[in-house]
């Protein structure tokens, strides 16, 4: 069993990787101006399959808010969209890693967690807009 240190120092780590790697990506070009790869969430995904939800809950949450404060957009609403729709993800992934530990691979939970993440962003970006011209 690993020592409550070094888990914590791994997943310290996971999060710092995920904030450079969410850096990287928004210096990188988009093919579509709100289309990006998800770099940032591959330490996210590993936390969770090597140390459960809480672990890559805390990872996700490091990487929204050290990576909101770095890229000045900590109190917009896109900041509120992806935030939201990262932890709507998060639930979802770890919810399938949960019920189907033995049927999902790494591939079907970034698949699960994909489409929750882009559900929740069009639905928060409504109730944010109030348009129904977003679906």
């Amino acid at each position: 069993m690993e020592s409550s240190t070094r888990r914590l120092t791994r997943t310290g780590l996971l999060a710092a990787a995920a904030v450079v790697l969410f850096i990287f990506e928004g210096l990188a070009p988009r093919p579509l101006p709100w289309m990006k790869l998800g770099l940032g969430n591959l330490p996210v995904m590993l936390a969770l399959m090597s140390y459960g939800p809480l672990a890559a809950l805390s990872v996700i949450v490091l990487k929204l808010f050290i990576g909101g404060l770095l890229s000045g957009s900590l109190a917009n609403p896109a900041f509120f969209i992806a935030a939201g729709a990262g932890m709507c993800s998060w639930s979802v992934m770890s919810a399938a890693r949960s019920v189907g530990r033995a049927v999902f691979s790494a591939v079907g939970l970034g698949i699960w967690g994909a489409v929750a993440h882009q559900i929740a962003q069009l639905v928060l970006a409504y109730i944010y807009l109030g348009q129904w011209g977003i679906w």
